[in-house]
């Protein structure tokens, strides 16, 4: 059997491929021929300036707690192979106890990837291989204290990702997830910039370091392309051995 990571012809989509794992991941389905398409809430791409590198990349300006919005998008696309779901929100400093910012994390976590996969299914069955890509954490597997939305909402997409795998491997489309620990992006640049923090975490990781968006893009690559034919329902871990004490 042939092990392949050739994406040519293949037409993927990265939601939050704007920036951080999700820009990571589309750079490397990219680097693989795929025919790339990302989203991000900015109106448009040069709204995100020069830091990183975003080239053959297609854009569009989405945000996918609007359902109609959401909807649109998946009409303009006839054709998709991979779908990736990399939108993810977080509150600091114990706010996710106020009821209503839990709810706007929920929202973005949750309510928008299940919309965001149920407005795309029946595209990505007309695809020989169709794949989809949930992205959780390890707060998917254990507690993030001090932030009940983000840990109640990647832990639900845990079992999503069982539960779409099931319902649709009928429909030929794969369901996989994947749980990066530490990640240097934007939206753990706080957690960085805290010298305590960060060499506390630092700590807890058996490989003493964090990981980059280029080593997610890899594992996800792996996911959502032949080599992993006979992988559904399944969220693997690339956290550098946190979860494991």
């Amino acid at each position: 059997m042939a092990y392949i990571l050739d994406l040519s012809g293949r037409t993927a989509l990265v939601a939050g491929g704007s920036s951080g794992i999700g820009l990571g991941i589309a750079r490397a389905l990219k680097s693989a021929g795929a025919d790339v398409h990302i989203t991000g809430t900015r109106q448009s791409l040069s709204d995100y300036g020069e830091g990183e590198i975003r080239a053959g990349l297609t854009y569009h300006s989405l945000d996918v707690t609007h359902d109609a919005a959401v909807s649109a998008l998946a009409d303009k696309f006839e054709v998709l192979d991979i779908l990736v779901s990399s939108v993810g929100s977080v509150a600091y400093s114990k706010a996710e106890y106020e009821i209503d910012i839990f709810r706007d994390i929920m929202n973005v976590n949750l309510n928008g990837v299940m919309h965001l996969c149920t407005c795309f299914k029946d595209t990505l069955a007309r695809a020989e291989d169709g794949s989809v890509l949930l992205l959780g954490s390890t707060s998917s597997f254990v507690a993030t204290p001090g932030q009940p939305a983000y840990s109640a909402s990647k832990g639900a997409l845990r079992t999503l990702t069982k539960s779409l795998a099931h319902a649709w491997a009928r429909n030929g489309i794969r369901v996989n997830g994947l749980a990066p620990g530490f990640v240097e992006t934007k939206l753990t640049k706080r957690s960085r910039d805290n010298d305590d923090v960060y060499q506390q975490s630092l700590k807890r990781i058996p490989l003493r370091r964090w990981g980059v968006p280029e080593e997610m893009g890899q594992v996800a690559l792996f996911l959502v392309s032949p080599m992993s034919s006979y992988v559904t329902g399944q969220m693997l871990l690339a956290d550098g051995g946190i979860t494991l004490m």
